[in-house]
């Protein structure tokens, strides 16, 4: 079989790894043992990269425009975009442990909404992080989207006082509500004992958090819950054969 290729972003960290959209696909083709390698491309070479290997745009924000991750699959022919199409392309292509069980996509669609709608309010502090994180020119980049995302300015994202404070309420309650879905079944996943890919959205944005809140912000995020989330981030890099 001819190794996968998916493209993800670039930064300064040690293993380059961070961004938690690429990080799904990542963990499914782990968890499905697929053979792939990365490329990664710095944020203002995603468009031209992407024009030049005729990946689709992707719908964001009410706006059409070229993200990452983008999945090439050369024994198929196939380039996905979007990390919920790269998944569903994975199950129905490579069936073998699915991630999707009991014909469950249509639900992890909605899970994976009330999720982005319970944390985007609260993401401006590790948005801040991450551009401390990226080289020069994709942290202009990432800082000058942003603020035309949000009409606002960058230094007012997060500063420290009150809205700092905000953030970390926000967070606290999503992952309040999250630790209530979890409860409502019997074992570490939130199907129970049945791994899903519902476990890795959640997973996806402890690794971010992980990697790019400065070391006390994530510890405070890993004791909540009585260490819930960390073990959860373990858990589900373990199941996904460490990817």
């Amino acid at each position: 079989m001819i190794p996968l290729i998916l493209y993800d972003i670039s930064s300064k960290l040690e293993g380059n790894h961070w961004s938690p959209n690429p990080a799904k696909p990542r963990y499914v083709l782990g968890h499905k043992s697929l053979p792939f390698r990365v490329e990664w491309v710095e944020y203002p070479d995603i468009a031209p990269k992407m024009k030049e290997i005729e990946a689709r745009q992707n719908k964001l924000m009410d706006r059409d425009m070229y993200t990452l991750p983008v999945l090439s699959d050369p024994n198929t022919g196939a380039l996905v975009t979007d990390s919920l199409e790269i998944a569903e392309y994975l199950e129905k292509t490579y069936p073998q442990k699915p991630i999707f069980p009991n014909k469950s996509r249509g639900l992890i669609r909605a899970f994976d909404t009330a999720v982005i709608s319970l944390l985007r309010p609260g993401v401006k502090l590790p948005i801040v992080r991450t551009s401390e994180i990226l080289d020069e020119r994709s942290a202009k980049y990432y800082i000058t989207t942003r603020e035309a995302t949000f009409k606002e300015k960058f230094t007012e994202f997060s500063p420290e006082g009150p809205k700092r404070d905000e953030n970390w309420a926000i967070l606290e309650r999503m992952f309040s509500t999250s630790q209530e879905w979890y409860d409502k079944e019997v074992g570490k996943w939130l199907m129970g004992d049945v791994f899903s890919y519902a476990d890795i959205i959640i997973a996806a944005v402890l690794f971010w958090f992980k990697r790019v809140l400065h070391d006390d912000e994530w510890e405070k995020i890993a004791s909540w819950h009585d260490g819930r989330w960390a073990k959860l981030l373990v858990d589900v890099e373990k199941e996904c054969n460490g990817a």
